[in-house]
């Protein structure tokens, strides 16, 4: 399976997935870290791709998205954003809506 099958089939098989540098429990760089905290806040379950264990995929998923930084949140197959997009959501109540929606077909 090419590189652009597996970020499909990641984006189709997990309605919340976050690519970003290190894990949940060890994000290997301030925003991703940030990103998951604002995820485990509005307590959504999202699936994590650790960019720095498969760099074709980190350099492809940049041209995938047209989006050139990490961390990147997917809800439903869609680029939200990185972390300030995702601060800005989160503080004005729409990345809420936007995750209970996306997990309601999951719970």
């Amino acid at each position: 399976m090419d590189v652009i099958n597996r970020i499909e089939s990641q984006l189709n098989d997990n309605p919340v997935i976050l690519y970003m540098k290190g894990t949940p429990a060890f994000p290997q760089c301030g925003f991703s870290g940030r990103a998951v905290q604002i995820l485990q806040h509005c307590g959504t379950t999202f699936a994590h791709v650790n960019i720095f264990e498969d760099p074709e995929l980190r350099e492809s998923l940049k041209t995938y998205s047209s989006w050139p930084t990490f961390p990147q949140l997917y809800i439903k197959g869609e680029l939200v954003g990185g972390c300030d997009i995702m601060m800005d959501l989160f503080q004005n109540g729409e990345l809420q809506k936007m995750l209970d929606s996306a997990n309601a077909g999951n719970a």
